[in-house]
């Protein structure tokens, strides 16, 4: 029987393929999320890269669109958790550049780090 269940030789629609499925639908549902080490996912923190790291310090990209409505003197503070959630939760923000395009409108930051 166990050679049978491995191979999945039962026929569809016979109690012996639908307890098999069962099975499977109860590990996908019922396993805990611990167990696979999955995290929530952080909204638009995708968009933010790593572009560098040496000498203890992180440097990242951070597009303008994270930080919308948000002061000059309060983007360190709003970029923040975002970067701790992706690495390092001890780090903090050491510099930001703002990186403008032709018009003069901000494309993003360029975040220094250290731990």
């Amino acid at each position: 029987m166990l050679k049978r269940f491995v191979l999945w030789d039962y026929p569809r629609a016979s109690w012996q393929y639908d307890v098999m499925v069962g099975i499977i639908v109860a590990f996908i549902f019922l396993t805990p999320r611990a167990w696979f080490r999955d995290q929530p996912r952080i909204p638009k923190a995708s968009s933010i890269f790593l572009l560098r790291k040496e000498n203890g310090q992180s440097k990242y990209w951070v597009p303008a669109g994270l930080v919308v409505g948000v002061s000059d003197s309060q983007i360190a503070a709003a970029i923040t958790p975002s970067l701790q959630t992706l690495g390092d939760r001890h780090l903090t923000v050491i510099k930001v550049e703002r990186v403008l395009d032709s018009e003069d409108e901000p494309l993003g930051y360029t975040v220094f780090t250290r731990p």
